[in-house]
């Protein structure tokens, strides 16, 4: 197992999960993939990410429906979730209450922001 902080990233668009892929790879993070939010909660449970970046409209689960079943489950509580969204879509303030969303993106974005977004959440995690 490496030492490395795990990061899950949720969307079903090959493009976005291979920009933000390869930019967190070659920053140095572990990364796993899912490409729905079912199976992004089952990757959540397997491998227990720092963190999980995961898009609002997914098929099967989408990110909200994940992020709400993330913060349910006891073995991931606690991972905060970045979310990216369709420009102009947002997210009611009663429903990020039942998630560990702190942050909403949304795309197009810029990767090299992602990747500093990432950076921030995880040096605040850490600090705390």
């Amino acid at each position: 197992m490496s030492d490395k902080p795990t990061i899950l990233i949720a969307d079903d668009e090959t493009h976005i999960v291979y920009i933000v892929e390869a930019k967190l790879l070659k920053a140095g993070y572990d990364v796993v993939v899912a490409r729905n939010g079912e199976e992004a909660l089952k990757r959540a449970l397997e491998h227990r990410p720092a963190l999980a970046i995961t898009d609002l409209n997914m098929p099967v689960m989408d990110g909200l429906q994940f992020s709400v079943a993330l913060r349910a489950e006891a073995k991931t509580a606690e991972i905060p979730v970045i979310m990216l969204t369709g420009r102009g879509h947002t997210v009611p303030e009663q429903d990020l209450a039942q998630t560990n969303i702190c942050h909403l993106e949304s795309k197009p974005f810029s990767a090299k922001h992602l990747l500093s977004l990432v950076q921030d959440v995880l040096a605040q995690r850490q600090a705390a």
